[in-house]
């Protein structure tokens, strides 16, 4: 019998270990398995390289696995935001490593990864520094740059609804990365609201299947990272 429910946040990140390569989800706070990124803070694994749309907010969530000093390596689009107050001083220290890539060319090099496709070229960061030492080439006139696929080892995802097989649909927005970081990773563990029986998810609207996800831990009641960072939390609690 095909069950991937996982007791706990702890037991299903347990095998993520020191170098490993973490997709996690996430649009700011929407979509962002916080209870699985502070489970993987208790855990303490080191020298990770993190690929996700941005590097946290206030000392919670990503924020505080970067503060744990358990990531060498960065790969995202918004590296410095509103609330951004670890990644920017840590960097600036040379404590952590940046690889800095287009919002739009970060979602593409993941679903590229996913889909087995080593490479592509697209026209974004032509003539910036961002392209430099890049192998361009030019399409009907247009100059291109050669971007590589992007895969892990683990992903970590939040998702609305999942049932034992691994299917997933997402709560709107917060669908963001993770239907593609699912295709991209190894291992792909999963948090969700709520674990339905089989048969409850219409297949027509399942929006990842469950081929694509590992191991699925229900948080009914995950926690609210605006507020978090409103009333200036901080984690390990």
């Amino acid at each position: 019998m095909i069950n991937k429910i996982i007791p706990s946040a702890a037991e299903a990140v347990a095998e993520i270990g020191d170098g490993a390569t973490v997709m996690i989800g996430g649009f700011g706070e929407a979509g962002s398995p916080i209870e699985l990124i502070h489970a993987l803070i208790d855990s303490g694994p080191k020298n990770l390289t993190v690929i996700s749309n941005n590097t946290g907010s206030g000392h919670i969530g990503l924020a505080a696995l970067i503060e744990n000093r358990q990531v060498g390596k960065m790969i995202c689009s918004f590296p410095r935001t509103a609330n951004s107050k670890v990644f920017p001083e840590l960097y600036h220290n040379g404590e952590i490593e940046l690889e800095l890539v287009p919002q739009g060319t970060l979602a593409e090099r993941i679903r590229a990864g996913g889909a087995g496709i080593p490479a592509f070229y697209t026209p974004t960061s032509v003539n910036t520094p961002l392209a430099e030492g890049k192998e361009t080439r030019v399409f009907d006139g247009l100059t291109c740059v050669l971007e590589y696929g992007l895969k892990a080892d683990f992903s970590l995802v939040k998702c609305h609804r999942a049932d034992r097989y691994g299917n997933l649909t997402y709560n709107k927005t917060a669908r963001n990365f993770g239907p593609i970081m699912c295709t991209a990773a190894t291992t792909t563990i999963v948090q969700t609201r709520k674990v339905v029986e089989l048969g409850e998810i219409d297949p027509e609207i399942v929006v990842t299947p469950g081929i694509f996800v590992q191991k699925v831990v229900e948080i009914t009641n995950p926690a609210d990272e605006s507020k978090l960072v409103a009333e200036e939390r901080r984690y390990p609690w």
